[in-house]
């Protein structure tokens, strides 16, 4: 099936349509070819026509930056205020969540399975590399303006962060 031609019926000029080894479709006209891409089948594969994208996005960097997204420093930051602190470390059992809700970080803001892997997770890197981006205080519209010129900088303070205690069940 290397090249096929088949002569169509007589009418303006000369018509023919030949089928090359590449799938594509070369009808002429008088001198004049027009491609067409085939939908045939060979060997059990089918060949692409239109767009190759098969309904990805055009840029799917957004989509792994947004993946594992977590909560904002200063989110964070109001969460550590103790009344708030104490109503995410004290939840009330949900089986949707992971551990039921009773393995919390509060830096972090992970659910973890068991209180093992909570304190497992005490010890990394990424609970490490958290309370060290927390020890900064969050930047505030105030700070904001004073950069801009509406008033004396005054450069960021330091919060004091450690390692939530963990309160070991008696089962």
């Amino acid at each position: 099936m290397s090249h096929l031609l088949s002569v169509l019926p007589p009418g303006e000029g000369a018509h023919y349509t030949r089928t090359l080894p590449t799938r594509k479709l070369f009808h002429c006209v008088a001198n004049v070819c027009v491609v067409r891409q085939l939908r045939c089948n060979i060997m059990g594969k089918s060949k692409q026509v239109g767009k190759h994208s098969k309904g990805r996005r055009k840029n799917i960097s957004k989509t792994w930056k947004t993946k594992r997204r977590t909560k904002d420093l200063d989110q964070i930051h109001a969460d550590m205020i103790p009344a708030n602190a104490v109503k995410l470390l004290k939840q009330d059992v949900d089986y949707d969540v992971t551990g039921c809700a009773q393995h919390y970080c509060l830096h972090c803001a992970r659910y973890f399975v068991d209180l093992k892997s909570l304190k497992e997770h005490f010890k990394s890197k990424l609970h490490k590399k958290r309370l060290k981006n927390l020890r900064e205080e969050p930047y505030t519209q105030a700070e904001a303006e004073r950069a801009a010129g509406m008033g004396s900088y005054i450069p960021a303070k330091t919060v004091e962060v450690h390692t939530q205690q963990v309160e070991e069940d008696m089962d």
